[in-house]
């Protein structure tokens, strides 16, 4: 955490960092308060009752002054010299009245298990160093979809929207970034390995056997995100690209709730699995068909306990190549 913070200090008086002490019950509260003692002009400690990830992000968005809102997870930390041209870009823009809607830089995965990096970069995708809309972006691939470690959003856009994250829930990262998209009209990306995403720990959240013990969150993430929008609303007001964006996304949670949930293996787990597909289908049904039978979604029912163990190798052959958990 200590090392996270002082990353986040090289940015001056520009950066305000917010510190959520979210029911703490090591001395994550006394650092916090030892922090904005050091850094007045900074540095805020707020403390709260323990609501999970999701109500420590509610808690910062709540209180947040600045005019982009960026979620930095404590054991993770940004590039220095990064962080530099980011505020100076942004303070150019905002001078200029051209603020984007949604700011997006690379994020780099430090693995703790062999202490490699693999960076995910989105210069294939997005134009650089120019603001540009929804109708200029490519194909992403399924390893560099936006997350929460690459996206800094307008702060008031995240209100506008009425974001709120679920409490004492896991993996609501995903809806921190996936509920906002259709407000967005103007982007900005620049090719700059910011946030340095630290995993490999046993005890993460994105580990393979705690997610499978957490797949129920999971899932309840996933039926949150189908109901967020209409995606043939969005196609009407936001235009294709980002409808296409957005169900591939989708798609990837379906996809990764089905795989964790056939992991787990249990009757009760398979049968959750078709209840999720069915809760889509119930919402959507053309939706339904077009993301079972005709996309990624394909991977999650290959027929029998053959397709089950061909689709679980399948992730774990890509979860090898790309070394996301």
């Amino acid at each position: 955490m200590e090392h996270c913070i002082h990353t986040l200090l090289t940015g001056g008086d520009e950066v305000e960092i917010l510190l959520i002490d979210d029911g703490s019950t090591d001395r994550t509260g006394e650092i916090a308060d030892e922090y904005q003692r050091r850094y007045p002009s900074i540095v805020r400690a707020i403390h709260q009752e323990n609501g999970g990830h999701g109500e420590g992000v509610n808690t910062g968005l709540r209180n947040a002054v600045g005019v982009y809102y960026k979620v930095v997870d404590s054991d993770d930390w940004a590039d220095t010299e990064s962080l530099k041209e980011v505020v100076e870009t942004l303070r150019r823009l905002i001078a200029q009245g051209r603020g984007p809607d949604l700011f997006i830089c690379n994020y780099v995965y430090e693995h703790a298990e062999d202490n490699s990096e693999h960076a995910v970069r989105y210069t294939n995708v997005l134009p650089q160093d120019r603001i540009f809309t929804w109708e200029d972006i490519g194909r992403f691939r399924p390893s560099q979809y936006l997350l929460m470690h690459s996206v800094f959003y307008r702060t008031q856009l995240l209100r506008d929207c009425g974001l709120v994250l679920p409490k004492h829930t896991f993996y609501v990262d995903n809806i921190f970034v996936y509920q906002p998209l259709p407000w967005v009209k103007t982007m900005y990306y620049m090719d700059l390995d910011f946030y340095r995403y630290f995993i490999g720990r046993s005890d993460q959240s994105v580990n393979e056997q705690v997610m499978v013990r957490r797949v129920d969150q999971q899932v309840r993430v996933t039926r949150i995100m189908i109901d967020s929008h209409d995606l043939r609303e969005v196609a009407l007001k936001a235009g294709n690209r980002l409808a296409r964006y957005m169900f591939s996304y989708l798609c990837m949670m379906m996809v990764i709730s089905s795989i964790f949930l056939t992991i787990s293996g249990t009757p009760e787990s398979l049968g959750k699995k078709t209840e999720l597909w069915e809760y889509l289908r119930t919402k959507d049904s053309a939706l339904y068909h077009h993301m079972k039978y005709r996309s990624i979604g394909l991977v999650a029912h290959l027929p029998g306990y053959g397709g089950r163990k061909a689709s679980v190798s399948l992730y774990r052959v890509a979860r090898k190549i790309y070394k996301f958990n």
